[in-house]
């Protein structure tokens, strides 16, 4: 299970010396039902599931994305793979477009933004980022 980068993988993104856009790839498979374990405070009422838990931080996380400039440039159903491991599913498919690193960073390091987390955590099972940089045809 991933869900947090760690501080060898937050190194090394900074380490690619990356200018200009960066788009974060990601893969994100939903719990069953959101599980508010580690952050009670912030469940709601009743049960839901992992994907509406997940529709929580989004609108949660949205203006804090838009406020460093950043946008959605892709949110798509997934499933499972047409070429790679059969036994491998993901729920959703999300390309986040920032103008630099510097603008993700200070995104994901807001602690307001930081607040609606909880609502991420409870409702992924397993993810993927994987911060990529475009390139243009030959």
């Amino acid at each position: 299970m991933h869900l947090d980068p760690t501080d060898d993988s937050a190194r090394a993104l900074l380490g690619r010396g990356i200018s200009g856009p960066l788009l974060m790839l990601n893969l994100l498979r939903f719990r069953t039902w959101a599980d508010y374990t580690g952050s009670p405070q912030s469940a709601p009422a009743g049960p839901i599931s992992g994907s509406a838990a997940y529709d929580l931080y989004v609108d949660h996380t949205m203006p804090f994305l838009a406020a460093t400039g950043g946008s959605v440039s892709l949110l798509a159903d997934g499933g499972h793979y047409f070429v790679g491991p059969g036994d491998e599913r993901w729920d959703v498919a999300m390309v986040i477009r920032q103008a630099s690193i510097e603008d993700f960073f200070a995104f994901a390091s807001n602690p307001e933004y930081l607040a609606g987390v909880c609502h991420r955590t409870a409702a992924v099972e397993d993810s993927r980022l994987l911060p990529l940089v475009e390139r243009r045809p030959r």
